[in-house]
């Protein structure tokens, strides 16, 4: 039997999405998913480190992150490899026994389980991308 399809916006992400069929859900065709703007759903926040996911997509979920200046994650690991881009601002990231300036335009893959840190130099928005073949949606 084909997958129904139905739309499912929500304020975040909006993708077409198969029907669940009983316990089994079918799909015939690739999912896209998309954001409008992922700047807009996460703001800088005064003294603070705020994050939220933004975006779960076949094998892929993507979390936006908002440092004020001076705000860190202290080293820490990733269960999967992840993908690190700056979407504004300026933060620095220590993994591997170096230390990246990123910047917009400019990304950082980290594998598995890798230790890694992450400063901000200034006020900065970071969208960082889950790889994980686990996630569906």
């Amino acid at each position: 039997m084909p997958a129904r399809w139905w739309w499912a916006p929500s304020s975040a992400a909006n993708a077409w999405m198969p029907e669940e069929v009983g316990d089994v859900e079918e799909r015939t065709a690739p999912v896209m998913t998309d954001v409008e703007d992922v700047l807009a759903l996460v703001p800088v926040q005064p003294d603070s480190t705020v994050s939220r996911t933004v975006l779960r997509g076949e094998g892929v979920r993507v979390v936006m992150f908002a440092f004020d200046a001076g705000q860190e994650l202290t080293e820490h690991t990733a269960a999967m490899p992840v993908l690190l881009q700056v979407l504004d601002g300026h933060l620095r990231v220590t993994a591997d026994g170096r230390t990246v300036d990123l910047r917009p335009g400019g990304a950082v893959h980290l594998g598995t389980r890798l230790p890694h840190a992450v400063y901000a130099v200034e006020p900065s928005r970071l969208m960082l991308t889950m790889v994980d073949p686990r996630v569906v949606r």
